[in-house]
């Protein structure tokens, strides 16, 4: 069952209480998040390649002209090869909104020898302004995670070549969405990695009948120097977070923590799906060590396996849930959740949209939404008006 927030029914009581045209002048002056004001929802591409590849994952906007790439460009990657095998795409895809083109962006083999397991790009992706775009790799080799290997970052330049492959013993399958931010030429990055002590899904607990729960997922921060035109290099590594719930599902592939986002004030947030939680760490960019997964920020409410997420001007996080097609809007400051969204309502799933959503980006303005549809390979926008 999922609950409707007073924001959600707010328009309805007033309605019947002193009219439509009155309620909507009080609706626009108690608005109090960006969700409220999504009114439209528009389908903009679909996101297979020419070989197949399918079930799009992660979504960053350009930040500016680079390479091949113009500034408002969306790149959105594919996890899923033309067998529908999870932790097997190899293709990035971009889509111009001036234009409404979608082409290749990248593509790699699906064997790599540098990045352990092979080509599986998962939600893991980022932009820097200096042009280098870093997509993270869980791979597999029969959609499961029985034969799934450690992973790798790869680094691309912006005309969508590989220029390095990153894998050590930080990096085991980076699996959720990228924060980030840079000052001149440095870049501090927070990537969950969800793979070590993955076990197959065959691997049951005796109790629930369920593949075993392990707490080993981590909060990786990558502090990057970028210099002289050269292909960023990690200067430090440091796990920040720790012990958050994963297991291995034949559906999804794998749950763990997906969704990160930076608050203005050095406060990384993540989402770990299992637990049905958003934890809080403090001082994300100058910590020394892990603050075990962090402070409670929410949990349960609003939330069904939040997934992606991302941070709005106004401090408030916007949550993908998993398991119906609703996003949430969190108020970061004191966890409070405000409001849910129907971006999926699929009725061929149960709930609704359960397991269409995943990446998101806030478009330019901070207005809008880009986010993929799993169940029809698509990348869609929901907007103001």
């Amino acid at each position: 069952m999922s609950f409707l927030s007073l924001s959600a029914i707010r328009p309805f009581v007033c309605a019947l209480a002193i009219g439509l045209a009155a309620c909507q002048q009080v609706a626009a002056a108690e608005t109090q998040g960006m969700l409220e004001t999504l009114h439209r929802h528009k389908f903009l591409s679909s996101t297979i390649t020419d070989n197949g590849d399918e079930n799009p994952y992660a979504v960053v906007v350009v930040p500016h002209d680079m390479g091949t790439l113009k500034q408002n460009d969306v790149l959105v990657d594919n996890f899923n090869n033309i067998s529908n095998l999870q932790g097997t795409g190899t293709s990035i895809v971009r889509y111009r909104p001036g234009t409404g083109n979608t082409r290749l962006f990248a593509q790699l083999p699906q064997h790599l020898a540098e990045c352990p397991g092979g080509v599986g790009l998962s939600t893991a992706m980022a932009i820097l302004n200096s042009g280098w775009i870093i997509v993270g790799s869980t791979p597999s080799s029969d959609g499961t995670t029985a034969t799934k290997g450690d992973g790798c970052l790869l680094v691309f330049d912006a005309s969508g070549k590989l220029v390095e492959t990153w894998a050590d013993k930080n990096i085991n399958d980076p699996w959720g969405n990228i924060s980030w931010h840079e000052q001149g030429n440095q870049a501090t990055l927070f990537i969950s990695m969800a793979g070590f002590g993955l076990p197959g899904p065959d691997v049951l607990d005796p109790a629930t009948h369920l593949p075993v729960i392990k707490h080993q997922a981590t909060v990786l921060r990558l502090d990057l120097n970028i210099l002289n035109g050269k292909p960023p290099t990690i200067a430090k590594e440091t796990v920040i977070g720790e012990h958050y719930a994963q297991r291995a599902d034949r559906d999804n592939f794998l749950f763990g923590p997906t969704g990160t986002a930076l608050g203005n004030d050095d406060t990384l947030y993540v989402t770990d799906g299992l637990e049905n939680a958003i934890y809080a760490i403090d001082h994300a960019s100058t910590r020394t060590g892990a603050q075990d997964t962090g402070r409670m920020l929410t949990q349960n409410g609003l939330l069904a396996w939040p997934l992606a997420m991302v941070i709005t001007p106004q401090n408030h996080l916007i949550v993908l849930n998993g398991k119906n097609g609703q996003a949430v809007e969190v108020d970061a400051s004191n966890g409070q959740q405000i409001y849910a969204h129907w971006l999926n309502a699929d009725q061929a799933q149960s709930p609704p949209g359960n397991g269409d959503l995943f990446g998101a980006a806030l478009t330019p303005d901070g207005k809008g939404l880009y986010y993929v549809e799993d169940d029809i390979n698509a990348l869609a926008i929901g907007v103001t008006k």
